[in-house]
This record gives structure tokens, C-alpha cells and sequence, in this order.
């Protein structure tokens, strides 16, 4: 959640800040401003609401030119979205601009000293305190870098800080903890991001900070450290997409365009996987196979659709691998005491690498001892660097809030996780693992079959707008798939939807069956386990005959529930325990055609950000 921008270089900082912040909109926010560095002096614009707010703002009141800068889209947390409470803040006397993502955890103790002392506060931020503790550790040092390294280490929480002082012109100083924080290296010129996608257009080469360092950014170059002052280690990468990935090319959204894009990000997730002998490999594994093999159980900690993706794991790693499996909320892992030892592995799963709850069951976890693998979509965030091993999900950027390209890629890597845990434990034949890894492969087809056949559930969709309720069921791989379709309606649409275990419909669910009340049915395959089939066609003709209208997604073939569905969306047959990479892509245009016709905004549903950077 919010976005940063820093700038120094040749540019109109200015511009440069506000494209960035741009590029940033997907994360979530409700106020936003900018600051640069002019004429020996600061000169800042802040206002509350969308970047046209402040486009106005700025076309009304023009700053001067300047080649350094900051900016920030603010997602509120401490004080509402008004033009007191936007980033950045100020010192009494107007020479530091600090822009801020996370939390300050101890700034009430911090504040009530600085007030002691004199100094002035406008705004009911935490932010604010820290422009205060940098002028005053400013005035002692000259220099921002140690100014910040020194409020750094009286600060609690998570947070990312960038900022600039009008006594250091050509200066912008950063540090993070807990929070992403990215330099981007240019020709003569450097970037500070919360996201590379702010500085794409302008390089694709990037540095990865790590937890607890301060960066400094100058015309002179880069030049990193710990909060006590040590010179860091840093790794450069380059970016593998450039700045038209992270443009809509055409879609009227970002989400119908990710949803398009489902194919190519599965099928680029499959490539270099596996060799010519059937042997697997992930991208980075620091653990050893011996390790492995003694693993006793597995837990994946994620949120949101992510958790959805670690239930459908569940079924292919115990199938192929006899090992028992959890599956936690990554909010209330550490909360509830969990059993872990030396012979746990933890699946960590997130689509942007920074998400806090995850992370901070990561470390839990590996605080006890246990080993963690990571499944992410971003080169170079803080969970796969904290892991043991990582598979990158190569879905691209990812800009619509509400995740869809990233949780069909991270449904194969789950997929890939399962067969490499059985190919280093010896359930899985290097035949066997080359049999799913075809099946895997020929899913991308699969998915661009379902999308060629849309417009019917669109028609449905329209049809629906006015409804209050709908209601999701499913069986086996199935019920998150139930789960993952009602959560993308209440995302977009911003109506009542629940999914349910097809099963514990008659435990009570059933009582809130009323006539012409849409259900969606995702039936598994016939073909795989018969039982299943037979019991949630049974399911469908218990709310058939209780009024519900029954929206049935079932594979190709599948002639048993034509009588029963008022709406029938057919799907490609797949093995059964990989239907939820085509029976979730009807559910996500369902949801984001609804959405539309409701008049909501789904790149950006209201009260949502991208990455949920604080617990």
C-alpha cells in the first residue's frame, strides 16, 4: 500500500515524480503530495483524494523547476485522508520533507517529547514526528544520511522513509524496515520506489535494499548502509519486463488485460522447470535434499487469494508427496502458538513479496526452526530473500488490486512445489513428474479456450448487476476455487458473497437458499473421483428445487448436470486436481463484468491496496 518516489538527476524532478506516482496508482491510496528541492529552499503541494486532485493543484500553483525530488501516494492509517494529514511533512521551520509507508509504532512517546521540546505538530500522523527527529538530528550532524540512521534506530515498526533537506540540494535519503524499498540506477540519474514499475520507463537496472539499511542517493551515485552505519551489501538486478508490461495495451482495465494474459504468464511460470530426465528444479533452494527428505510436515502461511492457492496445495501435496499439510491465515499464524520444529517446512505464498502478515510468519517460523520456501511474483522483495528457497511465479506486473494472473501462476508453482518435494522424497518417478508437467503444460491452451468463450457469462453477469447475494459451492479443489470466486465479488463488486464446502451446504448454508438466488456450482470431473461428481449434482438439485438459480461450471462432456443448470459455463476437462487453474477464470470475469455494470472501479476497489505492507 502507498507509493514513494525519490528523484536526483538531470530531469524535471517533478515530472519524473508525479509519472512515477502514476505508475503507483494500483497500490491504493487517498491523498497525495510531492516536495522538491528549488532555489535553496522547499517547495511542496499536498491534497487529499485521486492524483487529479493534485494535478489541479499544481497546474493552479506551479512549483519551480528542480532536479530533485519526492512523492507520495498516502493510504491513511494515522489521522483521515485530508490535505493536513497527505505526505510529505514538514519541520516547524520548512527544511525537511519526509514522505513515510507503514507505521511508527512508538510515535505517540516520541511526539509527546518533541512537544516538550517546543516543536509544533500540524497533523495527527506518525509520519510527522519523524520530519521533526531529522531536523533536529540535522542540525547536530550536517549530514541526512546520519541523521536518518540515527532517528532510525529510536524508531518501532515497519516503515520505509525517503527524504530530502533543503541544505542538501542535490540529496535523497531513504531507509526501510519491514516495507519495500527499491533504487533504480539510470544514466546520471537514481530512483527511490516503493515498486519498480515507478521508474520503468526511465531504467530497468535496480538495486535491492535489505532490512534495516539507509540509502543515499546523489549525483555522485549510490551509496548504502546499516542504521549503524556499517557499509551494506547490496545485489543489483535487472528487470525483466519494461514500462509497456505495466500499460493496459488497449483493455479498458488493467484487470480484463491480466485476465488476458493468463496464458502466457502460465505458460512462462512452466518454462525451464524441468529437464529432459524428468528432474525438476526450482530457481534458488538452500536447503539441502537430505533435509527434505525428513520433512514431516508441511504449512503454507498466506492471505487473501493467496491462502486460496495454499488450499488447492494442500491436496496436491499430500497426494503426491504423504505428507500432512496445513494451511494457515498468515495474520493468526504466529498468534495461535504453532507446533514447528526442524522438520517443518513452510510455504510461504505472495504475490509481491512484502506482504507483512506473511512475512512476519516467515520469521516466526524460522525463529523455530523451521525451513521456508517462498512462492513469489517479484525479483528481489524481502520474503523470498528472508527464505530458504523461492520459486518466482512469472506472471509480469500486476497492477489491478484484486489478483488474478498472479493466483493461476502461483497455482502452478504450488503444483511444481508438490512434485519437487516427491521427486526429492521419491514418491514421484521422474516419468510420473514428466506426466503432470505435460498435463501443466497443456493448461495455457486450456485457459485461452475458456477466455475465447466468455460472453455468455459477461451477458449473465450484466444480467445480475442487481442482485444482493450470491452464493459459491464446491467440492475437493473445488471449494477454494468457491471461496477464491465469492472473494473476487466482494472485491469488485462490493456485494455479499460466501463460499462454501458443497458438503456442509445441509449444515446450515441451505437456510439461506431463497428463490432466484444465484448459485455458482463448480462441479469436478466425472472422470476423476466418480463420488464427488454424483454428491454435488445431489447438491445442485437440493437448491434447484428450493428456488435458487444455479450457474454450473462444469467441464466439457459432462452431460449429468445439464438438468439441473439454469446456466451451464462448460471448461476444458483437466486432472481433477488441476480444474481450479480453468474453473477460477469464468469466476473472474464473472466478478469483474458485474462489477463494471454496477459502475464500480476495478482496477481500484474501495478501501483495498495491492501490497499490504502493515499487519
Amino acid at each position: 500500500m502507498c507509493g514513494i518516489v525519490g528523484y536526483v538527476g538531470p530531469q524535471s524532478a517533478l515530472d519524473v515524480v508525479m509519472a512515477g506516482l502514476k505508475r503507483l496508482e494500483y497500490r491504493g491510496y487517498d491523498s497525495a503530495g510531492v516536495a522538491v528541492l528549488a532555489d535553496g529552499g522547499l517547495a511542496t503541494a499536498r491534497r487529499a483524494g485521486k492524483l487529479v486532485n493534485l494535478d489541479k493543484e499544481l497546474s493552479e500553483h506551479p512549483l519551480p523547476s528542480a532536479a530533485t525530488g519526492i512523492g507520495h501516494t498516502r493510504w491513511a492509517t494515522h489521522g483521515g485522508p485530508t490535505d493536513a494529514n497527505a505526505h510529505p511533512h514538514l519541520d516547524n521551520a520548512g527544511r525537511v520533507a519526509v514522505v513515510h509507508n507503514g507505521i511508527i509504532e512508538n510515535f505517540a512517546p516520541l511526539r509527546a517529547e518533541l512537544e516538550e521540546r517546543g516543536h509544533a505538530l500540524g497533523s495527527e500522523t506518525d509520519t510527522e514526528v519523524v520530519a521533526h527527529l531529522l531536523a533536529e538530528e540535522y542540525s547536530s550532524c550536517a549530514d541526512l544520511a546520519e541523521a536518518m540512521r540515527l532517528v532510525c534506530r529510536r524508531l518501532e515498526g515497519a516503515f520505509t522513509l525517503v527524504a530530502v533537506h533543503a541544505d542538501a540540494p542535490d540529496v535523497v535519503v531513504g531507509a526501510r524496515r519491514n516495507s519495500p524499498l527499491v533504487v533504480g540506477v539510470g544514466e546520471g540519474e537514481y530512483f527511490l520506489a516503493s515498486d519498480v514499475a515507478a521508474f520503468i520507463a526511465h531504467t530497468r537496472d535496480a538495486v535491492e535494499l535489505g532490512q534495516d539499511q539507509v540509502v543515499e542517493l546523489s549525483r555522485d551515485g549510490v551509496r548504502v548502509t546499516g542504521f549503524d552505519g556499517a557499509p551494506a551489501d547490496v545485489r543489483s538486478y535487472h528487470v525483466d519486463w519494461d514500462a509497456s508490461a505495466a500499460e493496459k495495451a488497449g483493455y479498458a482495465s488493467f484487470m480484463l488485460k491480466e485476465i488476458a494474459e493468463q496464458p502466457k504468464a502460465v505458460a512462462d511460470t512452466l518454462l525451464g522447470r524441468i529437464d529432459g530426465s524428468g528432474t525438476l528444479s526450482l530457481d534458488e533452494v538452500r536447503i539441502p535434499a537430505a533435509v527434505l527428505r525428513e520433512v514431516d510436515k508441511v504449512v503454507v502461511v498466506a492471505c487473501g487469494t493467496a491462502f486460496h492457492a495454499g488450499l488447492i496445495a494442500k491436496y496436491a501435496i499430500e497426494h503426491w508427496t504423504r505428507i500432512p499439510c496445513e494451511v494457515e491465515l498468515a495474520s493468526e499464524f504466529r498468534y495461535r502458538d504453532p507446533i514447528l520444529d526442524q522438520r517443518t517446512l513452510v510455504v510461504a505464498i505472495s504475490q509481491s513479496g512484502e506482504t507483512m502478515d506473511t512475512l512476519m510468519a516467515l520469521r516466526h517460523a524460522r525463529e523455530q526452526g523451521a525451513r521456508v520456501l517462498a512462492i513469489c511474483n517479484t525479483n528481489g522483495s524481502t520474503i523470498p530473500r528472508e527464505s530458504d528457497a523461492v520459486l518466482y511465479t512469472h506472471a509480469g506486473p500486476e497492477v489491478a488490486v484484486a489478483s488474478t494472473k498472479a493466483f493461476l501462476t502461483q497455482l502452478v508453482a504450488c503444483y511444481l512445489v508438490a512434485l519437487y518435494l516427491g521427486q526429492v522424497r521419491g514418491t514421484k518417478y521422474g516419468d510420473e513428474i514428466r506426466d503432470v508437467v505435460r498435463d501443466l503444460s497443456g493448461i495455457s491452451g486450456a485457459v485461452e479456450r475458456v477466455l475465447g468463450t466468455m460472453d455468455p457469462v459477461r451477458e449473465l453477469a450484466r444480467s445480475l448487476a442487481h442482485k444482493n447475494t450470491v452464493l459459491f459451492l464446491g467440492r475437493h479443489v473445488g471449494h477454494p476455487v468457491a471461496l477464491e470466486g465469492a472473494l473476487k465479488l466482494k472485491e469488485l463488486a462490493y456485494m455479499h458473497a460466501e463460499g462454501f464446502a458443497a458438503g456442509e451446504l445441509k449444515h446450515g448454508p441451505i437456510a439461506l437458499i431463497e428463490d432466484d438466488l444465484p448459485v455458482v456450482v463448480v462441479v469436478p470431473s466425472p472422470r476423476g473421483r466418480s463420488v464427488l461428481h454424483d454428491k454435488i449434482v445431489s447438491n445442485i438439485q437440493e437448491i434447484r428445487a428450493r428456488g435458487a438459480r444455479t450457474i454450473v461450471v462444469a467441464e466439457e462432456g459432462d452431460e449429468a448436470v445439464v438438468p439441473y443448470a439454469d446456466h451451464l459455463v462448460r471448461v476444458p476437462a483437466t486432472p481433477t486436481l488441476l480444474q481450479p487453474l480453468v474453473a477460477t477464470v469464468p469466476l473472474q470475469v464473472f466478478a469483474c463484468e458485474l462489477a463494471t455494470a454496477r459502475g464500480n472501479e476495478v482496477d481500484q476497489p474501495r478501501n483495498l491496496a495491492k501490497s499490504v505492507t502493515v499487519e
